[in-house]
């Protein structure tokens, strides 16, 4: 039995998820005419109670079509340094939209509203890059699937509001947010210029995210999505699947959650662990003492079946998703404490 903890991108869709899928109407989205395609954009925007959506094949160039539209070459986009869009998205902004990327130093990937003030202060004449775009990931991924808190992101938007920022999130675990905080869509829809979302991690679908705006922001979404070749054609296949995971596999996150606490409970009385990272979601960060190298441990938890993944500074990375087992969870558990 292999235990597959290194993303929650790696499950399979279910029968009656693959039910929805091979029965779904399609047609050709390039010129917008797959019903399914069309349902779930409308669904989506409808969630969030904002204008439109459009359907991408990833989140990362959900993410980077939405720092096109809200940026210029030579304008400048303000993110924490753990960033996605910035460590993990290969360069794009700076190859996509030649931004330039002022990196905050936030804690766990979350940075705060008076660091953001002190950030867009500053001189503003033809020396400097102009001050368009302020990116935040929740939940967080290096951070360890941290959430950020609402309150402060309101304090955020004001500042963006106040100096005329654009103002996007990459939710591209915004759901295992959600259900972790209770909090609702419509709350998010109403402090963002754009929100992109996942749908192929903890929500099983096998491919795809969607990013969320007016219809002003996805008609040039539109445009510059044909522009990175990310026409779909019969898309309406992925769109069902997308359709079935929003329906039935959004509460089930806090199973996920759940299981995240038990490993980390485990974790943290085990004596060649150095220190585990609080857990919020599904996403588990942890480090070994300094006498075990982490890449020797994961090669080592390997050998046994279990495969998890380093983060780099010496983090280890579990998450938990819709294929993990209880089963598989009582054998990692097992295999952890007889390290």
């Amino acid at each position: 039995m292999e235990i597959n903890l290194i993303s929650d991108t790696v499950t399979k869709p279910t029968k009656e998820m693959l039910d929805a899928m091979m029965n779904a109407k399609v047609g050709d989205d390039v010129f917008g005419a797959d019903p399914t395609v069309n349902e779930l954009q409308e669904k989506v925007a409808k969630m969030f109670n904002m204008e439109a959506a459009l359907f991408f094949p990833s989140g990362t160039m959900a993410n980077q079509v939405a720092i096109k539209i809200h940026t210029q070459p030579g304008d400048k986009m303000f993110c924490d340094k753990w960033a996605h869009v910035y460590n993990y998205e290969g360069g794009g902004a700076a190859f996509n939209s030649g931004v330039t990327s002022h990196l905050i130093d936030g804690d766990r990937g979350m940075f705060t509203a008076s660091q953001l003030a002190k950030a867009v202060i500053g001189r503003g004449d033809i020396h400097v890059p102009f001050n368009r775009l302020v990116c935040i990931e929740n939940t967080t991924n290096k951070g360890g699937g941290a959430c950020w808190d609402f309150e402060e992101l309101k304090k955020i938007q004001k500042i963006t509001k106040d100096n005329d920022l654009a103002f996007h999130l990459d939710g591209a675990r915004l759901f295992n947010a959600l259900v972790a905080k209770n909090e609702t869509t419509e709350q998010y829809g109403e402090l963002f210029d754009t929100i992109s979302i996942c749908l192929s991690k903890g929500l099983g679908a096998p491919v795809g995210s969607i990013l969320i705006g007016t219809k002003q922001h996805i008609e040039k979404a539109l445009r510059v999505r044909k522009l990175f070749g990310g026409g779909m054609r019969q898309a309406g296949f992925l769109a069902a699947a997308a359709i079935y995971a929003l329906d039935n596999n959004v509460n089930r996150l806090a199973e996920d959650h759940k299981k995240a606490q038990q490993i980390g409970e485990i974790l943290v009385n085990c004596s060649y662990v150095k220190k585990v990272e609080t857990i919020e979601t599904n996403i588990i960060i942890f480090y070994v003492n300094d006498t075990i190298d982490p890449i020797g441990f994961i090669n080592k938890m390997e050998e046994k079946g279990i495969l998890l993944i380093s983060m780099g500074e010496g983090k280890i990375r579990i998450v938990t998703h819709l294929d993990f087992t209880n089963e598989m969870l009582e054998k990692l558990l097992k295999e952890l404490k007889n390290f």
